[in-house]
């Protein structure tokens, strides 16, 4: 068995923060060559990637970033099988590097790009995530749909707001647009933004209002209109559409985040709340858009 000298273990470590055993048992099974063992211990992390892939993954942690300006945002989340390794020193340096990812990258690359081929500090997510599948023997999931980064036209007056739950398992993000620069700089706006972002982790909203669920889920609805019919089916036949209408009525209420009660003064919607502090901002506000993350 080749002698490694323990300053090539250090070295080896230094380079892919592997375990010292780890280290020393690549470069032993490389006969001491560094970028042998390199390539060893990405087959480990791979092996264990492959061995896993049914496993389900519970746990982990939503990632949020927003600009000091608050023209960018970001979302996404990283998710392991334990509890344990998601607390991990070695989980959260992962965490970090998926939110300068998010922060550095170019806009355009967050569109057409697997997040696990964005570089960051000379390594790709990808070759982080199998480094840390090695490390822990855990499943590591970072998916290219729970990987977001809203941003602001050059020339759109507005703001990005992002919040995360208190346990880390929930977080969202809102993207507003106003009528000029000064309501959205406004610290009313601010507040109402971060506010609503809370608010859309807590509700889940399905859609942005009804037009934007009839395009984007129109099954849905039909499912829904379905079981109401289902449900007054004895009624007389000119009395079930009106019902059913009346019953998509509260479903809207329910699922759309505009026409939904305010989670922190339910005798307002969420349009009338962002209407109002628009207003005592001086000027108009909408949501352009939003997003909402879970750990599952």
């Amino acid at each position: 068995m080749t002698e490694i000298p323990a300053s090539m273990v250090v070295k080896l470590r230094k380079i892919t923060g592997q375990g010292m055993m780890d280290c020393k048992n690549a470069l032993q099974e490389a006969n001491g060559d560094i970028d042998k063992a390199i390539q060893i211990l990405r087959k480990k992390g791979l092996a264990v990637l492959a061995k896993r892939a049914d496993r389900e993954t519970f746990e982990g942690t939503v990632i949020t970033w927003e600009s000091d300006d608050l023209r960018m945002g970001g979302l996404s989340v990283l998710r392991c099988e334990t509890d344990f390794v998601a607390k991990s020193d070695d989980f959260q340096d992962m965490v970090k590097y998926i939110r300068k990812s998010i922060q550095t990258s170019e806009k355009e690359e967050i569109d057409v790009k697997n997040p696990l081929e964005i570089s960051v500090d000379g390594k790709t997510l990808g070759d982080r995530r199998t480094e840390l599948a090695s490390k822990t023997g855990e499943k590591i999931e970072l998916v290219q749909k729970e990987y977001r980064k809203f941003y602001l036209p050059r020339d759109q007056p507005g703001l990005i707001r992002t919040y995360l739950h208190f346990n880390g398992k929930v977080g969202a993000m809102v993207e507003i647009w106003t009528n000029n620069d000064e309501v959205a700089t406004s610290d009313v706006l601010k507040q109402t933004a971060f506010d609503i972002a809370m608010h859309i982790a807590a509700t889940k909203p399905m859609a942005l209002d009804k037009n934007e669920l009839y395009e984007c889920k129109p099954e849905i609805i039909e499912q829904e209109k379905a079981v109401y019919r289902e449900q007054v089916k004895d009624k007389p036949a000119d009395m079930i559409e009106k019902i059913v209408e009346g019953k998509m009525k509260k479903f809207y209420t329910e699922s759309c985040l505009l026409d939904q009660l305010f989670v922190k003064d339910d005798s307002k919607t969420v349009a009338q709340v962002l209407a109002e502090s628009a207003k005592q901002a001086g000027g108009t506000a909408k949501i352009n858009k939003f997003e909402r993350f879970d750990v599952g």
